[in-house]
């Protein structure tokens, strides 16, 4: 007979459960480690990818050599004036009754311009001319007079040698022969002077129409109709005439600069409104006499321009470049490609020189960018990404977006028979030795020397060693950070609110 245990049951159940209970911590165990595992995976698979990624897009920068223009300038600001302006005034006082003109129009020489009322000097004229028509009718009476005292005189000569007369009807006769002569001679002097004044009052009457003496363009008009013009003293301007046919650049020169502009010199500049279209000519005068603004010096240079298509007008503003070295197709390669043998070697690899000027103000090595082996700093990414943003070459060097401004060299521009470039004083410039790195058909790259001569903040004629068509490095493209990059980059420049207090955040 066998008994059943009534608390057996409840035994097996409180074993089952303290089992079901000591084996859950394991499984959570478990899976926090699958799950931390898993991540770590996933974390390390991102910035591996984006490690390979970044180097994949990371590229070096290929130019071409190519024939092309160099120049260095000196750049200056000016304003456009008018080679021959002329202020039309008014020589006899007077009402202005009438402007034939207005601002804007092309007037010939000789002109009808305007015309002041003349009633005053036409009177003048008539007065004068009747005066004179009086002493001319005197002129006949004198005449006589002085035959009739001829006459008496030689009547008395007679006398006196038959002893006939006296001695005083001699005299009388000799006096009033003189009289006469001297009266006719100053009778025909008032006549002159009459006719000298008739002159003078017919020409004040002529400058009561005011004729153009230039051809040109009316630029401005300084008086209205019906305004009273007292030209006693000084003659009041009534309009301006300005030749455009040639118009004179003023252009201001700092004193650091005004040592290497010379009369001769080539010049171009562009106005804001021109566009990309460059004039050319050449500096006519420099100023001795200095203009002083808040302590800053500056010496005013003159040159002219033709402006047949009257595209230039009055004060307009001009940017002035006046060019001290030009070379006009030749072969060039960017500056950026180049490591100059006179030039100390600085590396970007070298952590001292990582990210300080080279050569020519680029950071990096001699070539202007860090070797392949070497790292770039996020400083020197960025600036080189604005750059080819911009359209331009590697930073630095201050050279401006773009590169060089468009436009031809005109004749002048041209080099000299030695093949070399000319210089602003005529002498070739130095040559100097470089070293680039070319990019062979296969894609691989040596290292070759070349020849550099004149060089601008941009590129650089190469005289020697490498020939058009052929492929540089320039430098390196570095890829666009990553956006984790870009967040850590916005973390680590945030450094909280005054005083350090950072909120608590969850």
């Amino acid at each position: 007979m066998s008994t059943t245990d009534p608390q057996k049951p409840a035994t097996d159940s409180a074993i089952g459960e303290f089992v079901t209970s000591s084996q859950r911590p394991r499984k959570r165990r478990n899976y926090f480690l699958v799950f931390g595992a898993i991540a770590l995976a996933v974390i390390g698979a991102m910035y591996l990818l984006k490690d390979n990624a970044q180097v994949e897009e990371d590229k070096p920068l290929i130019e071409t050599v190519a024939r092309g223009n160099i120049e260095n300038t000196v750049a200056a600001a000016g304003s456009l004036k008018p080679l021959k302006i002329v202020e039309v005034g008014a020589q006899v006082s007077g009402l202005l009754q009438k402007l034939h003109v207005e601002v804007g129009d092309v007037v010939e020489e000789g002109q009808l311009l305007a015309e002041i009322d003349a009633r005053v000097q036409a009177s003048r004229v008539e007065a004068s001319r009747a005066n004179l028509a009086a002493m001319e009718a005197q002129t006949e009476a004198r005449k006589a007079a002085l035959e009739l005292a001829r006459a008496n005189t030689a009547r008395q000569e007679r006398l006196r040698t038959d002893n006939a007369t006296s001695q005083l009807d001699y005299d009388n006769a000799v006096n009033s022969l003189a009289a006469a002569e001297s009266s006719l001679v100053q009778l025909q002097k008032q006549i002159e002077q009459s006719r000298a004044s008739l002159s003078s009052d017919e020409t004040q009457l002529e400058y009561a129409k005011i004729f153009a003496p230039i051809s040109g363009t009316v630029v401005s008009i300084d008086m209205i109709e019906g305004r009273t013009l007292n030209a006693v003293q000084m003659a009041p301007t009534i309009l301006r005439i300005a030749d455009l046919s040639t118009m004179t650049v003023q252009t201001e020169i700092s004193e650091a600069d005004i040592a290497s502009i010379k009369k001769g010199m080539e010049v171009y500049f562009t106005t804001l409104g021109g566009g990309d279209r460059r004039w050319y000519s050449k500096v006519r005068q420099i100023l001795p006499t200095p203009l002083v603004q808040n302590n800053v010096v500056l010496y005013t240079g003159l040159f002219d321009i033709e402006n047949a298509d009257g595209s230039l007008m009055p004060e307009m503003t001009a940017q002035v470049f006046f060019v001290t070295e030009a070379a006009r197709d030749v072969l060039t390669v960017p500056l950026g490609a180049l490591t100059f043998a006179d030039t100390p070697q600085t590396g970007a690899a070298d952590p001292q020189m990582a990210g300080r000027p080279g050569p020519g103000g680029r950071p990096g090595g001699a070539n202007g960018f860090p070797n392949f082996s070497g790292e770039m700093t996020e400083e020197m990414r960025q600036r080189i990404r604005e750059r080819i943003a911009q359209g331009g070459g590697p930073p630095g060097g201050g050279f401006p977006g773009g590169g060089q401004p468009p436009g031809d060299f005109p004749g002048g521009f041209g080099r000299p028979g030695n093949g070399m470039a000319q210089g602003a004083a005529g002498a070739p410039p130095s040559r100097r030795d470089a070293t680039v790195k070319v990019v062979k058909a296969d894609g691989s790259t040596e290292e070759r020397k070349v020849v550099i001569g004149l060089s601008s903040r941009i590129d650089a004629e190469v005289i020697s060693g490498l020939a058009e068509g052929e492929k540089v490095v320039a430098g390196i493209v570095q890829a666009e950070p990553t956006e984790a990059e870009q967040q850590a980059s916005s973390n680590s420049n945030f450094r909280g609110p005054p005083g350090g207090f950072m909120p608590f955040m969850r």
